[in-house]
């Protein structure tokens, strides 16, 4: 059996993450997998954390890389930087939560010989997630955003400054839907509806239920409510501003546009592909992570 090969990426921001770090690395060489590292994150564990890593680390930088698996480690934030650079690869990823809540990274530090083992041993399940694709078309493309433009959790526009709501124009398949008033809105994929979405009154989407979210921020209308969509629709998108600039946000990466800018969301030509642990199903992990059926009185 060929040896298999590891790339590692990870939070800059989190020192409690170098004794994981360690263990992983540890666990890696045991069974005598090939590693390589993004070079930021190995810069600041050997400068900033003044670990002492192996020397034979290939060093990452840019997205030209190749791996069998990638494992990233802090949290959901982490997790979709990996994704991004990941991109069309297709090469699974899973996540090591040094973070907060950890949908997407749901690996426990402890576990992470259990988990490692899993993989040699061919037990983990590969979960393929829906990812959104954003095009931009309009009267002004001279202004185009030169941001990367898929997102697996969501896209949403937002009103760029505190005052006034932004007007959102929304066509699905090219039939006028409605115009929101509002302080912006999510297109969520299923893997998204744990997220921002949720933050704002959006549903809960399991997984592989190829579906897509509709979900207004604020809106200035008591019967605006998030709206679910097949996974094959298309979304169009005219935003009108006072200031005529408003804020698109990939992920968490925001863009400023002009309001003459016309958006188009639809589902990408690849799959992310989430590598999970035997027995860590979906349903668990809401259990879990938002403590579906706890009661706060005991």
């Amino acid at each position: 059996m060929s040896k298999l090969r590891f790339a590692l990426f990870g939070n800059i921001f989190q020192a409690q993450k170098s004794l994981a770090v360690n263990h992983l690395l540890q666990t890696l060489a045991q069974h005598e997998a090939e590693i390589s590292m993004d070079a930021k994150f190995y810069r600041f564990l050997t400068n900033e954390m003044r670990l002492n890593l192996p020397q034979s680390l290939a060093l990452i930088d840019g997205n030209d890389f190749e791996a069998d698996y990638v494992i990233s480690m802090g949290g959901d934030g982490t997790f979709l930087e990996a994704a991004r650079r990941v991109a069309d690869k297709e090469i699974p990823i899973l996540g090591v939560n040094i973070g907060r809540l950890g949908f997407l990274a749901d690996v426990l530090p402890e576990d992470i010989e259990t988990v490692v083992s899993n993989i040699y041993d061919g037990k983990c399940l590969i979960e393929e997630r829906v990812v959104l694709q954003v095009i931009y078309g309009g009267r002004n493309l001279k202004e185009k955003p030169l941001g990367y433009p898929f997102a697996l959790n969501e896209v949403a526009v937002l009103k760029r400054d505190v005052s006034s709501m932004i007007s959102i124009r929304v066509s699905i398949n090219e039939e006028y839907l409605t115009t929101y008033q509002a302080d912006g809105l999510i297109v969520n994929t299923p893997t998204g509806s744990t997220g921002y979405a949720l933050s704002v009154g959006g549903p809960v989407m399991q997984p592989g239920s190829r579906t897509l979210g509709l979900v207004p921020v604020a809106p200035h209308s008591l019967t605006a409510r998030p709206l679910t969509l097949t996974d094959d629709a298309e979304v169009s998108l005219s935003i009108a501003a006072r200031n005529h600039k408003f804020l698109v946000s990939i992920d968490g990466r925001s863009e400023q546009c002009p309001e003459s800018i016309e958006l188009k969301i639809k589902r990408a030509p690849y799959h992310v592909k989430v590598l999970k642990r035997p027995g860590q199903s979906f349903f668990r992990t809401i259990r879990e992570k938002l403590m579906w059926g706890a009661d706060t009185r005991e």
